[in-house]
């Protein structure tokens, strides 16, 4: 699995990489301490095209491979777990479904998020339905000119500053999950507020009420019942994307805790040079350089039409578990100065927590790897 960019997917990973550098860098520790989402930042985001790579030129835009789009996402979380996550929301879960089955109607939010001018989100886990989404209880009746929805959703990334919202239910006329499009300015949409979290702060979360809320019966998206099978549709790439987050958080604490180590002296030299700090780096290094060729591997086999479940669930699987080793390990280099918040590894420590969740926990995972290997 050695591989060769090539040229526009190694200018893809420039751009964003220059463009963390150049914006993301300095601002990230504001992003984090004020709990604000990163919106001026989130706006020239769009304006690089992110939230379009994954979707045709037609649509409004650009086409990219799997690989350019993980490569990118990598740089972002490298910069800010925050703004990475509200952007991969943006650029995936929270517009997909807009595109593949919205009418001309929801498509004019789907055309203004790929600009960073509305904001998506998608509704899915409840109080008592996480990994279980058949647990699901929020329902849409049917009604013939539409629907009247009501529910709680907990744990929406990006709520509190959504203008619409994707959101599963279920009918009284099928057993299935159905997709519905919902603005945030309907009546009866109540954003509750939002939920303190240990890290990604800037990436906002809270819980949404759905109160006798009146949907047309084009906020519809797809068929009444089919709507695990749209999701599955992109499951892969969720998890594909989620272990692109932890690489790039990883990359950071990797990097940060390198440099440390060569500048910081104890007994006459620098810590670098002592046998067991070498071979904490050593161990970090094979595990981050795993982690992103299985990833990209599995970017690879989704670009190339193959079949690629269990691969995305392996590499989302090893790559957040990775990261919440390498973090660990990396604040350990610093000893007393990873735990300050005047360094930046405290901050991957808590980021990296998220990316266990996303994507599916690591039980489910491991549970789902399993069953595939007797299929």
């Amino acid at each position: 699995m050695n591989f060769e960019l090539n040229d526009i997917q190694k200018q893809i990973q420039q751009t964003f990489r220059e463009f963390v550098k150049r914006k993301v860098l300095s601002q990230a520790k504001a992003i984090d301490e004020n709990r604000e989402f990163p919106m001026q930042l989130f706006r020239e985001v769009g304006d690089l095209g992110f939230f379009g790579m994954r979707y045709p030129e037609s649509a409004g835009g650009s086409q990219m491979d799997i690989v350019s789009y993980s490569l990118a996402v990598i740089e972002l979380s490298r910069g800010s777990l925050s703004l990475a996550a509200a952007c991969t929301m943006q650029s995936l879960m929270a517009t997909y479904f807009l595109y593949r089955l919205g009418d001309e109607e929801v498509k004019s939010y789907f055309s203004q998020a790929l600009e960073g001018k509305k904001i998506g989100g998608i509704c899915m886990t409840e109080p008592n339905a996480g990994s279980d989404l058949f647990g699901i209880q929020s329902k849409a009746e049917v009604l013939e000119d539409g629907f009247i929805l009501n529910g709680q959703k907990t744990w929406v990334t990006s709520a509190p500053v959504a203008d619409f919202l994707t959101v599963f239910a279920k009918t009284d006329q099928t057993e299935g999950l159905s997709i519905f499009f919902v603005p945030t300015h309907l009546e009866g949409v109540n954003i509750g507020k939002s939920i303190e979290k240990l890290g990604v702060r800037g990436s906002l979360t809270s819980e949404v009420y759905f109160d006798q809320v009146r949907l047309p019966s084009n906020y519809i998206l797809g068929h009444l019942g089919d709507g695990t099978k749209y999701l599955l549709e992109i499951l892969a790439e969720i998890r594909i994307m989620t272990a692109a987050l932890s690489i790039g958080v990883a990359t950071a604490a990797f990097e940060d805790a390198l440099q440390y180590a060569n500048e910081r002296k104890q007994f006459g030299q620098v810590i670098y040079k002592f046998q067991a700090v070498k071979m904490k780096f050593a161990e970090m290094k094979v595990q981050l350089d795993t982690a992103r060729h299985y990833t990209l591997f599995a970017a690879s086999l989704s670009d190339q039409n193959k079949s690629r479940n269990q691969e995305s669930m392996i590499a989302k699987l090893y790559a957040s578990e990775c990261a919440n080793d390498i973090c660990d390990e990396a604040c350990r280099i610093l000893a007393s100065y990873g735990y300050a918040e005047e360094y930046s590894l405290q901050r991957y420590l808590r980021d990296a927590r998220f990316t266990l969740i996303g994507g599916g926990t690591s039980e489910i995972l491991k549970l789902n790897i399993a069953k595939e290997l007797i299929k």
